[in-house]
């Protein structure tokens, strides 16, 4: 795929395979249900990401390049590192900070433990 520069979540949309669509449009909802309103959303690198004083997350599907990732969506979280995720919900890639969790289907989505996550970024993100 060439380089792509996507500026809006309809060009996005409009370029994502279907099954990539629908995970990202999930996991969208989920977030902006979760995140309060001082948070924001943007498109950045051509993919949805939300912050509030820093990064909170990133949705990442694979049809867009430089995710490192070659099938799915990655739903990544910019402080992971500092998460307790007691469950061991995320990845621990080789990023030292951005912590993941790979999604191929909708139904692989674990709707509490990512509101669960995300609600306890946002306190991080609070203390900044």
């Amino acid at each position: 795929m060439k380089k792509v520069k996507i500026k809006s979540h309809i060009e996005l949309y409009e370029l994502l395979p279907e099954n990539e669509r629908i995970i990202v449009d999930v996991l969208r909802q989920i977030v902006k249900a979760t995140l309060p309103s001082n948070c924001k959303e943007k498109i950045s690198f051509s993919v949805p990401y939300f912050y509030g004083n820093k990064g909170i997350c990133i949705i990442w599907p694979a049809t867009i390049p430089r995710g490192g990732i070659k099938k799915g969506v990655l739903f990544g979280l910019w402080y992971g590192n500092r998460l307790k995720d007691p469950d061991n919900y995320l990845t621990h890639g080789t990023n030292k900070q951005i912590f993941y969790k790979i999604y191929n289907s909708p139904e692989e989505i674990d709707f509490k433990k990512v509101v669960k996550l995300l609600k306890e970024a946002v306190v991080l993100d609070t203390q900044w």
